[in-house]
């Protein structure tokens, strides 16, 4: 019995191993959702610029639940620039396949998405030294409601990633 716990250990730290490591990260940070993500509530993200020279891939990475009832997602983010220049896009992002099954990796009920900020595959150039600040807030509506969705249910965490695109 002390031997298989012990090779299931060992499994279970070389996953842990071969999942954590990914030379390609420049900054990965996700922020955690209590219950609900409130409409008011926006997630913020402050990094340095990496550096003026490189181009890099930005994502917005979220990870959802079976809670989370609809078929896109509508996300405002704003990247804020050293010297003060702000750019404000809304967003959509498919979350589910057309038979309702949820989009993203994930082995259970818990599913992740990587999705292209900006919704293209165009590599961002840090044009500015300095700290950047990027803020991410939800934008969902119920057909034919004018209101937005107070509360979004079954999203769990919401992140930023900034990725170099030299292998």
């Amino acid at each position: 019995m002390l031997r298989k716990t012990k090779g299931l250990f060992l499994v279970v730290i070389c996953c842990f191993l071969f999942t954590s490591c990914d030379s390609n990260a420049v900054f990965d940070t996700y922020k955690s959702v209590p219950n609900q993500w409130h409409k008011d509530s926006i997630a913020t993200f402050n990094f340095k610029a990496p550096d003026s020279t490189n181009a890099y891939n930005l994502f917005v990475n979220l990870r959802n639940t079976n809670a989370y009832k609809f078929s896109n997602l509508f996300l405002i983010v704003e990247l804020n620039y050293p010297n003060g220049k702000v750019v404000k896009d809304t967003l959509e992002y498919k979350m589910a396949a057309p038979n309702g099954e949820l989009l993203g990796t994930g082995f259970s009920d818990l599913k992740e998405n990587k999705l292209w900020y900006r919704g293209y595959k165009e590599p961002f150039v840090f044009n500015e030294e300095g700290d950047y600040t990027v803020n991410i807030q939800h934008a969902m509506r119920n057909n034919g409601d004018v209101n937005g969705v107070e509360n979004l249910e079954g999203i769990t965490d919401i992140g930023f990633r900034v990725e170099s695109t030299q292998k």
